[in-house]
Parts: structure tokens; C-alpha cells; sequence
């Protein structure tokens, strides 16, 4: 071969390594910030399954970072603020309490789309995202409603925001549509995950008479302690049977996979525009899992029946008339409740027998 036959050949070689490999397009790299550890069993595992699952779906085309047990408050604002100096061009932050530290950050990196889950603040370039949770506690209270034999249901509540009290308030509208003498009993434990802490409540809860346990704490050691004390409960965030297999009366799976793999898409496609997402039953992103067969069959038929009836419409659980524990109307007859009053509810219904702590 003469030499500018080789020069020739050396030249195209070069051209098409750099047009393959240098000049590739690099993968998007999108961040994730998690209140708990993502072995919780509960609200942080459920958020990484589905970024696993995004990442897959996307086939090496997105990079994914994490970082689990991040305090709401301070510490959020540090880890967002390095995920966003990483590089990461969609960071998505899925605990209430990171809402004004993922706004702090948005503000100085005008360039990269931030995603808060539960939220209801945004700007030009943060998006809001949350599941209708109290449809499914609603399916949630009445199973419990039907199950109870001391008419005494108990709820394990984390932190008194809007998402917490109207889950509860869901739960208790289920329940009372079937079984008009129920009442429940609230704990409070000001986290979102410390088994010690939760498996006292549940314990608390059982000894003042509570037969159904409800959880909004992101582990399965209420579970297993109704398994323990003879009592039934429902599984929270992830599927979790296997820790009581016999109490367990079935489980609330959050599916956030198909919104990751959407808004990562669209950022990728430039179409990204901030927006308030909320998911539900019939939507496909809650799921009721692994329902205990020796259940009644007239419970199983009550849940499956009334999972349709809110995916249809024909069951609304914030519809009208309904008024707090203080007697006054809340939403008017005829009315249901918009998103907007749902953000922001901040009160009991009428029934239940507690006050929200401060």
C-alpha cells in the first residue's frame, strides 16, 4: 500500500472511531434523593425499584445516581445541591420535607429539572408529583371496617401533613361506610422510618383494644407485630406478606416506574414543562397485592369491588357533604373535594374522636 493510500485509510479510521465513541452522546444523568434506607421494605424501596426499573427501560441511555437516608431540612439542600453540581440533569426528591430545599436549589440551577414527590410548590423549572393514596385507604378502611371485631382500627401516623391527615381520614370513611359503630385510634410517631418506634405504637395500638392496623411509616415492623399479638394489619408503600403471613391482610404497592420513565423521556425530548401529577387506582400506579386468602370472601369481594367502583368514579372518598370533627361543612353536597382543598386538608372528619397535633 502506497503511503497516502495508508494516510487515506488511517484518516477514515480516525473519523469513524470519533463519530462512534468520542462524539457519542453521553447518558442522561438523572439523581434520586430518599428520605430512608432502600431497604425499608416500604416508601424509599418501592422509589428505587422503580429507578432501576426506568434505567432498564432506557437501556444504558440514562445514568442513575441515589442516596438514601437523607434528613428533611439542611442536609436535603447539601445532597441536592451536589447532585446538581454532578451533573445530574433531572434530580427527583421524594419526601414532603424536601419541598423548600429542592426550590432553594432549583433557583440556582435554573438548567436542571427537579421533580418533588408530595409536594405543592413549583417554579418554572420544578414539577410536582404524588398518588391518590387515600383511594387505596379508602379500599384500606373498608376491609378494615368488615374485619374488626372490636370495631377499634388503629392508624400509625408519621408527620401531621395534608398527605398524612387525609389518608387517615380516608381510611375512616371506608371503614364507617360499612361498619357505622367503628372508631380509630391514632399514634403519632414524627418519623418516617424507625422499626423500634413503629413496632412500639403498634404495640400501644393493640393494647387499647385495636384489631386492623394501618400504617403510614415506611417499615414492616407494625406488621410483624400484629403478627405477633394475633391482630390483622395492612402492608404499606411495598408489598409486605412475607413478614406476617398470617395477619397480613394484603398490601398498598406504590408504582412509580411509569412516571419516572415518562418525565425522563420527556426531558430527553425537550417537551419537560412543570406540572402537578397525581396518580391512582386507575391509573395503574397503586396496586392492592397479595390478598390473604383466608380472608372472608365477602372482604375479598368488598376490596375488588371497591377499587372498581373508584376507578369508574362511582366512589368518590372526598365527596360531599362532608364536615370536620368540629361540625362544620367542609365540602358541600353535590361537591367533591378539588386537589387543591385535598393539598391543603388540615382537618379531621366528622367521627373521628382526636385532634391533629401541632
Amino acid at each position: 500500500m502506497k503511503m497516502n493510500q495508508w494516510l487515506s485509510v488511517a484518516a477514515l479510521s480516525l473519523s469513524a472511531l470519533f463519530s462512534t465513541s468520542t462524539l457519542a452522546k453521553d447518558p442522561l444523568k438523572v439523581g434520586f434523593v430518599y428520605v430512608g434506607p432502600v431497604g425499608d421494605h416500604g416508601w424509599s424501596y418501592e422509589h428505587d425499584q422503580a429507578r432501576q426499573e426506568m434505567a432498564a427501560h432506557f437501556n444504558g441511555q440514562v445514568k442513575t445516581t441515589f442516596v438514601e437516608n437523607v434528613s428533611e431540612g439542611a442536609d436535603a439542600e447539601r445532597v441536592i445541591t451536589q447532585l446538581a453540581k454532578a451533573g445530574n440533569k433531572i434530580i427527583f426528591t421524594t419526601s414532603f420535607g424536601f419541598m423548600n430545599p429542592t426550590l432553594k436549589v432549583a433557583k440556582r440551577f435554573p438548567k436542571v429539572v427537579f421533580e418533588h414527590a408530595t409536594g405543592y410548590k413549583r417554579s418554572k423549572n420544578v414539577g410536582t408529583y404524588a398518588l391518590r393514596t387515600y383511594e387505596s385507604r379508602y379500599v384500606s378502611g373498608v376491609a378494615a371496617g368488615m374485619t374488626t371485631q372490636s370495631n377499634v382500627i388503629g392508624y400509625i401516623a408519621t408527620f401531621p401533613i395534608p398527605e398524612v391527615i387525609r389518608d387517615i381520614n380516608a381510611v375512616y370513611l371506608g371503614a364507617k361506610s360499612v361498619n357505622p359503630d367503628v372508631k380509630i385510634k391514632i399514634v403519632w410517631v414524627n418519623t418516617w422510618y424507625d422499626p423500634g418506634k413503629e413496632s412500639d405504637a403498634a404495640n400501644a395500638l393493640i393494647d387499647q383494644g385495636v384489631d386492623v392496623l394501618l400504617q403510614h411509616t415506611d417499615s414492616p415492623a407494625p406488621l410483624i407485630a400484629a403478627e405477633k399479638r394475633g391482630v390483622m394489619g395492612i402492608g404499606q408503600s411495598s408489598d409486605m406478606q412475607h413478614f406476617a403471613p398470617k395477619s397480613h391482610m394484603f398490601s398498598v404497592r406504590d408504582y412509580w416506574a411509569p412516571y419516572y420513565i415518562k418525565t425522563v423521556q420527556e426531558v430527553m425530548d425537550g417537551t419537560w414543562k412543570s406540572t402537578d401529577y397525581w396518580g391512582g387506582l386507575k391509573d395503574d400506579v397503586i396496586h392492592i397485592t397479595s390478598i390473604n386468602p383466608a380472608l372472608p370472601a365477602d372482604v375479598k369481594t368488598a376490596i375488588q369491588d371497591t377499587q372498581d367502583k373508584i376507578k369508574s368514579g362511582a366512589i368518590v372518598p372526598f365527596a360531599g357533604p362532608l364536615k370536620d370533627n368540629q361540625g362544620h361543612l367542609k365540602v358541600a353536597a353535590g361537591s367533591v373535594a378539588s386537589d387543591k382543598e385535598l393539598v391543603g386538608m388540615h382537618w379531621y372528619v366528622e367521627g373521628i374522636g382526636a385532634s391533629i397535633p401541632k
